[in-house]
């Protein structure tokens, strides 16, 4: 080929493909193929990580490109900086495919089998080091794209959305070897048939009474919700949804009455609670100073519970250190909050026991398992107006559908501009709301008891199979280097 990185870098961008809301996901797979056969001829070990970072680059500027709607379109930031921003971004993104590709060049042994399973475990750990480094960043991450109704997304509840990347990236490392040989055709209808069965198994079970659920998308625009003199579009809005839409318990989405808990007028959360209890997403103020990003729990007598969102997202909900200076060219409100305690009560309203999450923390799997096996349900309220019109909105109810297959729980999400929606505990979506418009979803759900496998060990499996899988090609070039050195 006379332009690998060419090929990668467009290579990378098709794959965005695969996940929401186009969901061709036997792309990444077929994507990923191709570039390991890139890495395989690749001259040398660092040819093959300029090759991953091709197609990292050409995969995170197409797949999130809504972080230049964020800086730009929402935030107010210059153009070119905001475009600088997003390729730097990107391009540190586009690392982690580039280690993988660099471990696999330097340690590949060329017993095919061998360096398959070497593919898949470097890919894995590069992507799980993604979502950990620097409070981590796992969007788009390969499982992802293997959600209902691809086979593999059987294999979640096991092994997690990390474990699914390793089986992903092994089917793609053995498709490269399928065309010479039968036995890799072979393994790759075994594994997408075994994922196909475990789809059909019920690792926990329904709990309680059913439950009717007003799920509330306001669709305020995020350059008047924070404007001081249109408080009050805020308030009639949620207002007006809640009473139109009566239901046993309401959620409002993250922030979505942009005051702090404690001036929020009494009689604006009694009109909330007027048909049931009540979650809430609003800024509270803590005793000793600071604040946080909050769901709060009402009852009819106002009694509140609340959590305080733990994983803050850097630059957008506190400052990373020696980075004050960005936030002087970018509009963000309330961007220094404190992050909650990593381990919190759920919340016991509506005769469930709710777990919270606030937006991006819906990203982190084992994060969401530390109110296991307590929780029933889980609730994500989010404000995702920050990026448009964009992708990010499916993507990240694609996430959302992840989590609830990890852990056999149903998911609800309440959103300011979309997408509002219920999942099942099966990972299908049971209801979606429209992105940008005003509305409510009605839902009926039940809560929901039991652990699946991964509830009970996190990514902790995951990690073991995929470094176990670096042991055959580790060993077998350890052997030819003594060889050599004989």
């Amino acid at each position: 080929m006379k332009h690998p990185f060419v090929a990668a870098l467009l290579l990378g961008a098709a794959t965005v493909l695969g996940f929401a809301p186009f969901g061709l996901f036997p792309l990444p797979i077929l994507a990923l193929a191709l570039l390991f056969q890139l890495w395989r001829r690749a001259a040398s070990p660092r040819a093959a990580a300029f090759l991953g970072f091709a197609w990292g680059l050409g995969f995170f500027l197409a797949g999130v490109s809504w972080v230049y709607v964020s800086l730009h379109d929402v935030g107010g930031m210059a153009l070119p900086l905001a475009a600088l921003a997003t390729l730097l971004f990107c391009a540190y993104l586009a690392l982690f495919p580039a280690l993988a590709g660099w471990l696999f060049a330097r340690f590949k042994c060329g017993q095919p089998w061998r360096d398959a399973l070497l593919a898949a475990g470097a890919w894995m750990l590069a992507e799980w080091l993604r979502g950990w480094l620097f409070t981590g960043f796992p969007w788009l991450a390969l499982g992802y794209s293997q959600s209902p109704p691809s086979p593999l997304a059987g294999f979640a509840p096991v092994v997690g959305s990390y474990g699914i990347a390793f089986i992903a990236a092994l089917i793609a490392g053995l498709l490269g070897l399928a065309w010479k040989q039968m036995w890799p055709a072979l393994a790759v209808v075994g594994i997408v048939a075994a994922g196909a069965l475990l789809r059909g198994m019920a690792w926990t079970q329904p709990v309680g009474e059913p439950l009717t659920v007003a799920l509330l998308q306001g669709n305020v625009p995020q350059n008047l919700k924070w404007d001081p003199q249109k408080l009050g579009l805020s308030i009639d809005t949620y207002l007006a949804l809640a009473r139109a839409h009566p239901a046993q318990l309401t959620v409002l989405p993250e922030t979505a009455i942009p005051l702090m808990f404690d001036q929020v007028p009494r009689e604006i959360l009694r009109g909330l609670t007027a048909n049931g209890d009540v979650m809430l997403g609003v800024a509270v103020r803590l005793a000793q100073g600071g604040y946080v990003n909050g769901a709060v729990a009402l009852n009819s007598e106002l009694r509140s519970q609340g959590y305080a969102k733990s994983h803050l997202v850097p630059f957008g909900e506190f400052v990373p250190p020696g980075f004050a200076w960005f936030f002087n060219l970018v509009r963000i409100p309330m961007s220094d909050f404190t992050a909650g305690p990593l381990q919190q009560p759920t919340l016991a309203i509506a005769g469930q026991k709710i777990a919270p999450n606030i937006c991006y923390e819906d990203l982190f799997g084992e994060q969401i398992l530390r109110a296991l096996p307590e929780a029933t349900l889980l609730v994500n309220l989010s404000n995702t107006a920050w990026f448009g019109d964009s992708l990010a909105q499916p993507q990240h109810l694609q996430i959302s559908q992840m989590r609830a297959l990890e852990t056999g729980r149903p998911m609800l999400r309440a959103t300011n501009t979309g997408m509002t929606a219920a999942v099942a505990p099966d990972g299908s979506v049971s209801g979606v709301l429209p992105a940008f418009t005003r509305d409510a979803m009605r839902v009926e759900v039940r809560g929901y008891t039991g652990l699946t496998p991964y509830a009970r060990h996190g990514n902790v499996l995951a990690l073991i199979i995929a470094a176990v899988a670096l042991f055959p090609a580790l060993l077998q070039r350890r052997r030819k280097v003594a060889a050599v050195g004989r």
